[in-house]
């Protein structure tokens, strides 16, 4: 069960309990096992998002209210993760990939061809940046149903209707079967829109080409938001620059451009297509999963009075009697922060900027028993870096390893280095839980 830290300090200080892990502070009592205790249990409560996901133990009791002898729900937030995916850059770097491939392709450079796009996917296959945030999700679950006592597990399942979202109001009926470019094309719709002129210019009759406001090597989509017809100059100034700095010496004419665009549904998209597998995913953990609507979560969180982060938007997943009385009562005001920073790369070479090989990597990753990520202290007995460091270290061939501290990174040799814990992949930190503040949660 979650304890306080003193009820911890107290347990190892007599020698009752040991330290399983360092980050999160995990700890395992020796003098009795589970079958020889009386353990509550707690609740899972899960927020998903396309850029962070929020995590809380919670645990609720049944308490006789005051007025009346009503029994009433109290619920406690005891721990609280906030997980911050990486999906943005998984999808950069298969980009980057991709038009590597294309330029050696176009060059003429007997690199392979182009795989059909047509080609057989399992059932429920997702693309690396999606599949990594349903894995990483059920990864941190699967820790903390180890790690502690937990009976059920509560997620928000989203919906967005892009359809809507796109269009700016809300849709109905047949509606929804006619988009922007019903009954016409993308080009005949653009140069209708900007009275077959050039969006950046204003100049008319001369050929006018389709460009991307947000490039596609931005990160930019097809969206017809995203497009604009502009003439061949002002096509090749702006080349994969962003609008908001082509034109940064015309603000009118900025303005009437991003007028038109809309905000992008990649993180709507992601969060629809994610949803089911994360539920199936949690299933598969042996405890009863419930999915919620996210209408309920902002209910409860209004109620509650908390602010919008990801882990007091968990906290409030699930239902709530409000009128019965039933209330939070607790939160955590320290949030853990696990940012998924992965484990390496694949790569055997580092490309230059033409996607060539410019250097071979090491496939050696251990050096001297230490990998990169892992949790290590350092007693440095002389010299100007002299005391004890506790850190992240970055390993080198050498021996002489880089250790990052709170004051800058110092180089230590692996004989003044003693291992606490195996990197796992993600760079713990702790953030305050703010009690009443504008904050707004990622994604």
């Amino acid at each position: 069960m979650p304890c306080h830290p003193a009820r911890a300090r107290e347990l190892l200080h007599k020698g009752r309990a040991r330290v399983v892990r360092q980050v999160p502070f995990v700890i395992r009592l020796k003098d009795r096992t589970r079958d020889e205790s009386e353990v509550q249990g707690v609740q899972l409560r899960i927020d998903p998002g396309s850029k962070g996901t929020g995590l809380v133990l919670t645990d609720e009791k049944k308490e006789s209210h005051d007025q009346g002898g009503a029994v009433i729900t109290v619920r406690r937030g005891l721990v609280a993760i906030e997980l911050q995916h990486r999906g943005d850059q998984i999808r950069a770097g298969l980009r980057q990939r991709a038009g590597y491939r294309r330029r050696r392709r176009r060059a003429n450079l007997r690199y392979r061809s182009s795989r059909s796009a047509n080609r057989a996917r399992r059932a429920g296959w997702l693309p690396p940046s999606l599949r990594h945030r349903v894995e990483t999700t059920f990864s941190l679950a699967d820790r903390l149903c180890r790690w502690a006592p937990v009976t059920e597990i509560h997620v928000e399942r989203a919906a967005f209707d892009t359809h809507s979202l796109s269009a700016g109001r809300f849709l109905h009926g047949t509606e929804y079967q006619h988009g922007p470019l019903t009954g016409t094309t993308v080009r005949a719709h653009l140069r209708a829109r900007w009275n077959a002129g050039c969006a950046y210019c204003g100049m008319s009759g001369v050929p006018l080409n389709v460009e991307h406001l947000r490039p596609r090597s931005r990160g930019g989509s097809n969206r017809i938001s995203n497009l604009v017809v502009a003439c061949v100059p002002c096509n090749k100034a702006k080349g994969n620059m962003p609008v908001e700095t082509f034109l940064a010496l015309r603000p009118d004419r900025l303005a009437t451009i991003l007028s038109q665009a809309k905000v992008p549904l990649d993180d709507a998209a992601a969060m629809n297509a994610t949803s089911q597998q994360l539920t199936h995913a949690l299933a598969g953990l042996g405890r009863p999963v419930d999915g919620w609507n996210s209408r309920l979560t902002k209910t409860n969180r209004l109620a509650t009075g908390l602010d919008k982060t990801h882990t007091l938007d968990a906290l409030c997943v699930g239902p709530l009697d409000r009128a019965a009385g039933d209330r939070i009562v607790s939160f955590s005001r320290q949030v853990l922060t696990a940012k998924a920073n992965g484990r390496g790369s694949y790569a055997r070479t580092t490309p230059d900027k033409h996607g060539f090989p410019r250097l071979l990597r090491t496939r050696a990753k251990q050096h001297y028993g230490y990998v990169t990520g892992d949790l290590v202290r350092a007693v440095i007995p002389t010299g100007k870096w002299a005391g004890t460091w506790t850190g992240r270290v970055s390993v080198r061939a050498r021996g002489q390893h880089s250790l990052t501290t709170p004051t800058g990174r110092i180089n230590v040799s692996h004989r003044n280095l003693r291992l606490l814990q195996r990197g796992d992949g993600y760079g713990w930190g702790v953030r305050p839980e703010p009690s009443r503040s504008t904050s707004r949660k990622m994604g």
